[in-house]
């Protein structure tokens, strides 16, 4: 049971029936009262929570019809369109909210998390810093706020903003939606960011998910109830401080525990190299990570040289991923500019040609679940930062081609010497939930870019030119799932 002071969010397990009641008695009273813009925010809302897209839609359009400026429709509805992915019409939605209700801090944290998620820093730190003018205790605005400090480089400022939000408020129990006993789930994530996405895969309908904030945890307060731990913090570079508390954390607790931060912690990009460098067709690049000063100074060609880097490199600011701070140098006056870098090192890795026979490069991703290998996706690219979602995918129907026949034929793509390879980088890496980005060597080598737990499933949007793509999405996902109710019914004694 929680002690001293820290807020824990208390659920109803029965919400599913008593929301489905609900909506029932709510059908019957605006038959007779359809005027009732109360209880048609309130159906709004319930169909939101319940996830009924069309007809949360519906409803708040009808609100917006009847009252243009009312924030809670504007907002609401914005947060709806936002969890399908639409990022647009939720920036419209949320700048509206701020627009007619300047006041009110939700509207302003909402928009500002918005646009920290789509890189418009400076306008998003306006927002964050209007919200607690508003509210100096704002617990949301400080943490979108320590979030944005950290991808501009201001450790100190993050972690100020940080002890506002998470001290004493390091646990938070989400809402369950389902009917009857859910697997109960203990979520550690580290307020320094670099955690597994799991919003798409522990579903609040099956899952009932209490978040822990590592850092912030107080060991005099007990653990909440739970039938497995799943450690999502999976950045090894920039999560040092939370997965060591990780790893009192889960000493404290005789449950399963999905991805031991133990194993976690050995996945950091050097460490990785030291490791699985010397595995049978396994082509490691060379890494080190060396101080930026040094690097971006008028030595630093010859500092790079030193530890034996020669142009053309890729030079990356440990801690980020999907391609930010990460540029490829070929010369001393592209180091240089990554003076401009968040953090104190630079991470310097040697460049593998990727290219296939038609000059485009290629990246490959596999999901690794429950130490099996699944294929997510085949990426084809002309620049050399490969990354599915700026690739030549969309536009491409060739290359989507290839793509497909990834996912139906993972080991005819990949080659027998190349399946061997990745399993050993399996074995090496002795995780629960983790990716590996590569590509295949003419030889039919793995050329090994990432391997770690901070993979992204980004779910597919419903244009049916990647209907190729859903059967291997849901593998995944239903090999998440399954794993974490297997693992919870293996219960100790």
């Amino acid at each position: 049971m929680a002690q001293m002071g820290a807020r824990i969010a208390v659920t109803d397990h029965s919400l599913g029936t008593t929301r489905r009641l609900r909506l029932a008695e709510l059908e019957r009273s605006l038959a007779q009262n359809s005027d009732s813009a109360e209880l048609l925010f309130e159906r709004a809302s319930l169909f939101r929570e319940d996830g009924r897209f069309e007809e949360a839609k519906r409803d708040y359009l009808e609100l917006l019809r009847r009252a243009p400026t009312d924030f809670g429709a504007l907002n609401d509805f914005g947060t709806l369109v936002l969890d399908a992915g639409y990022k647009s019409a939720a920036r419209s939605l949320f700048g509206a909210a701020v627009r007619h209700h300047p006041d009110n801090p939700r509207g302003r944290v909402n928009l500002a998390n918005l646009l920290l998620a789509v890189g418009e820093f400076d306008e998003a730190r306006s927002h964050f810093e209007a919200a607690l003018q508003i509210d100096p205790g704002d617990v949301h605005a400080h943490r979108g706020l320590g979030n944005l400090l950290a991808e501009l480089g201001d450790a100190a400022g993050a972690r100020r903003h940080r002890d506002q939000a998470f001290t004493n408020n390091f646990l938070t129990v989400l809402p369950y939606r389902g009917e009857g006993d859910a697997i109960s789930v203990l979520l550690l994530v580290s307020a320094a960011g670099g955690n597994i996405p799991v919003r798409s895969i522990l579903d609040n309908r099956r899952f009932q998910t209490t978040l822990l904030v590592a850092e912030y945890a107080d060991p005099a307060v007990a653990l909440p109830p739970h039938d497995l731990i799943f450690n999502s913090i999976g950045d090894a570079d920039l999560c040092r401080e939370g997965l060591e508390v990780a790893e009192t954390i889960v000493g404290r607790s005789d449950r399963p525990i999905i991805n031991h931060p133990c194993a976690v912690r050995k996945t950091g990009r050097t460490g990785n190299v030291r490791r699985l460098r010397g595995l049978p067709n396994v082509v490691v690049p060379r890494m080190a990570t060396l101080p930026k000063r040094s690097l971006t100074g008028p030595e630093g060609a010859a500092f790079a040289a030193e530890h034996g880097f020669a142009f053309p490199f890729l030079v990356r600011a440990p801690g980020f991923h999907t391609g930010r701070h990460f540029i490829r140098a070929e010369n001393p006056l592209a180091l240089a500019a990554a003076a401009d870098f968040p953090g104190e090192d630079l991470c310097l890795i040697e460049e593998l040609d990727a290219r296939d026979s038609g000059g485009f490069f290629r990246k490959l991703r596999v999901m690794i679940i429950d130490r099996k290998i699944y294929p997510l996706h085949l990426a084809i690219s002309r620049h050399w930062k490969v990354h599915y979602f700026r690739a030549d995918m969309a536009e491409s129907a060739e290359h989507r081609a290839h793509d497909a026949a990834f996912l139906s034929d993972m080991a005819g793509t990949v080659g027998e010497r190349g399946m061997a390879a990745l399993e050993r980088i399996n074995a090496a890496l002795d995780l629960d939930y983790c990716g590996i980005d590569f590509a295949v060597s003419r030889d039919g080598d793995i050329l090994l870019f990432e391997a770690n737990a901070t993979m992204v499933m980004v779910p597919l949007s419903d244009d049916p030119k990647w209907d190729y793509r859903r059967p291997a999405f849901d593998n995944v996902f239903a090999a998440v799932r399954r794993m974490l109710a297997d693992r919870a019914r293996k219960l100790p004694c």
